[in-house]
C-alpha cells in the first residue's frame, strides 16, 4: 500500500467495515456512531481520546467506543500503518450479550494497549473478514475479541456516563436536526443556561465546542447518507453544510478520505 492510501475493503460481516491505512494524514477532533478496534502495523501516532491522551506504537491494539471524542497525528518519521475493524452497536451487543462487560453496557476498556495476544486476534478477524471466511469462525473470534477488550461492571470509568441534564438539552437540539441553522442563544434557551454557561458546560460534557459537535455531526448524517447511496451533493445539502466543496474539506480532515472515494468504497 502506497503512503496517503486508505483501503476501505469489503467486509463478509454484515455491520462491519474493515479499513487499511497507511498515511502521515493529522485527524482532526471527531467520533464515530461504530466501535473500532485495530492493530497498528507500521510507524506510532498519538491521540487524544476518552482516557486522556495516549500513544500507540507498532504491534499495539487501538480503540475507540461509539461518540468518543478522538484524533491522531503521527510520531516520528510521521508515516504510520494501521487495519482497522469498525463495528456497528447492534453487532456488538449481540455478539457481546451475556458478558459481564456488557451488562453496564458495553465499551473498549483502553484506547491504546501492548497485547499481542489480542492483536493476533483482531488481525485474524480482519483477514476472515475481508476473505469472506465462515461465519462460524468469525464470531468465535470476535466473540473472544470482545471479551478480552471489554471493561468489567466493577472497572467501568467513574467519569460521567453523559451531560448534565441542561447540556442533554442543547445536544438533542443538534443531534435532532444537524443540519439546522442554530445559534448559541438557541441552544442556551433550550438549557436553560447563559450563552457563556452553555458554551463552557457543554465543551466539558462533550469534549468539542457546540459548533464543533454540530459539524461532526453533520459529518455523520452525510457519511450515513453517502453509504445508503445518497448523491455527493445531495448528502452535503441534506447535512447542512455551505456546499459540496466545505463537506469535503471537513470530511478529509475528519476521515482522511474524501467523500467520493468513501462512496466508491461503500458502494
Amino acid at each position: 500500500m502506497n503512503p496517503g492510501q486508505f483501503l476501505m475493503q469489503r467486509s463478509a460481516l454484515a455491520g462491519v467495515q474493515a479499513v487499511a491505512a497507511h498515511s502521515r494524514h493529522r485527524f482532526a477532533r471527531h467520533t464515530h456512531e461504530q466501535y473500532g478496534i485495530g492493530v497498528m502495523r507500521l510507524g506510532a501516532q498519538v491521540s487524544h481520546s476518552g482516557r486522556g491522551q495516549v500513544e500507540a506504537g507498532p504491534g499495539h491494539v487501538i480503540t475507540v467506543n461509539p461518540g468518543e471524542v478522538h484524533d491522531g497525528a503521527p510520531l516520528g518519521d510521521g508515516l504510520r500503518a494501521w487495519q482497522m475493524l469498525y463495528l456497528d452497536p447492534q453487532v456488538v451487543a449481540e455478539a457481546a450479550a451475556g458478558l459481564p462487560a456488557a451488562l453496564r453496557g458495553y465499551e473498549f476498556e483502553h484506547p491504546a494497549q501492548d497485547r499481542p495476544e489480542l492483536a493476533r486476534d483482531v488481525l485474524a478477524l480482519y483477514a476472515q473478514a475481508t476473505a469472506g471466511a465462515a461465519p462460524l469462525a468469525c464470531d468465535v473470534l470476535l466473540l473472544r475479541i470482545l471479551a478480552r477488550a471489554g471493561a468489567a461492571p466493577a472497572r467501568v470509568r467513574d467519569r460521567p456516563r453523559g451531560a448534565p441534564d441542561a447540556i442533554r438539552h442543547a445536544r438533542s437540539l443538534i443531534d435532532d436536526d444537524p443540519a439546522a441553522a442554530l445559534s448559541l442563544a438557541d441552544l442556551a434557551a433550550a438549557s436553560g443556561l447563559s450563552r457563556y454557561q452553555v458554551l463552557r458546560a457543554f465543551s466539558q460534557a462533550t469534549g468539542l465546542t457546540p459548533h464543533a459537535y454540530q459539524m461532526q455531526r453533520r459529518l455523520l448524517l452525510a457519511r450515513s447518507l453517502i453509504r445508503q447511496g445518497t448523491a455527493l451533493a445531495e448528502a452535503a445539502a441534506a447535512g447542512g453544510f455551505a456546499d459540496q466543496s466545505h463537506m469535503t474539506r471537513l470530511f478529509v480532515r475528519a476521515y482522511g478520505v474524501s467523500p467520493a472515494r468513501y462512496a466508491r468504497a461503500a458502494g
